[in-house]
């Protein structure tokens, strides 16, 4: 437990009532706490969007010992803030292989404080050996929508990525 200038010890579950964090379908937590009120008109994005989009979004989200997010891919890119708690990895899938990368204050050990997922990167992300709970924000631009986002399926994915099936496996649903 981590304590707060008044003495007090935090949890995952004093940041879910604090911050109002909600389930997520990918898994684990979530709150959108920004959507810029300006947006993008759809002839002025890419092909790959089929509508208006928001500037940019931010969202909250958090993972607790044993939950994770599944392989998911979204059209824009996602920058990952860690704010709270152990250790991250975020794993990101292409023909040559997983990446993972490790959200986290230690510096010198390698790990980052953020970095970001290209847009239509299959990733997941789970909390590091040992981590009770990862508090991150993550940061979509142009904004996120639902209709941008595909979940994972094990098959589909260890037929492109065969290479990859350990980790498929380990962070896909059902």
């Amino acid at each position: 437990m981590r304590k707060l200038e008044d003495g007090s010890e935090t949890d995952s579950h004093y940041w879910i009532e604090q911050l109002g964090l909600k389930p997520h379908p990918e898994g684990g937590h979530f709150n959108e706490v920004y959507r810029s009120h300006e947006g993008i008109p759809q002839p002025a994005l890419p092909a790959r969007f089929t509508g208006d989009r928001s500037f940019c979004t931010a969202i909250y989200y958090m993972l607790e010992a044993g939950d994770f997010s599944a392989f998911h891919r979204i059209k824009s890119d996602e920058t990952w803030h860690f704010y709270a708690g152990e250790p991250l990895d975020v794993v990101m899938l292409s023909t040559d292989g997983a990446r993972t990368v490790r959200l986290g204050r230690n510096l010198h050990k390698g790990e980052v404080l953020q970095m970001t997922v290209p847009a239509g990167v299959w990733f997941a992300a789970k909390l590091a050996e040992g981590s009770r709970y990862t508090l991150a924000g993550c940061t979509v631009s142009p904004g996120f929508d639902f209709e941008d986002f595909e979940m994972g399926q094990r098959q589909e994915l260890c037929a492109q990525f065969p290479m990859c099936q350990d980790e498929i496996a380990k962070l896909t649903r059902g």
